[in-house]
């Protein structure tokens, strides 16, 4: 069955860095569009960056600049480097295809707390 395990979250001060994994398994993983979402305490979930299988990128306005998402089809692996970290990235970060909606499954998510 589909497991996405994220982690590497944490506690950080505003300006410093943080390195998101996310193994998948049970998915076609090489051939999906993956991405990194967020969900902040009262707000709903955003996609923040994404990454096709061929490696093109594509980011929110709010994290461009900042954030870059990699991936290792061999380790089934998606990656988030996180720079430059502002107290309004606070969230809990998951990782998805960029297809899945609320019915899919998630993972437990990896909380990313930036304090000022």
């Amino acid at each position: 069955q589909v497991q996405l395990v994220e982690s590497g979250g944490g506690l950080v001060q505003a300006g410093g860095s943080l390195r998101l994994s996310c193994a998948a398994s049970g998915i076609a993983f090489s051939i999906k569009n993956m991405g990194w979402y967020r969900q902040a305490p009262g707000k709903q979930r955003e996609l923040v960056a994404t990454i096709t299988p061929g490696r093109i990128t594509n980011y929110a306005d709010s994290v461009k600049g900042r954030f870059t998402i990699s991936r290792d089809n061999a380790k089934k692996t998606v990656y988030l480097q996180m720079n430059s970290l502002k107290p309004e990235d606070t969230a809990v970060y998951y990782c998805n295809s960029v297809v899945a909606d609320s019915n899919d499954y998630w993972g437990q998510g990896t909380q990313v707390t930036v304090s000022s």
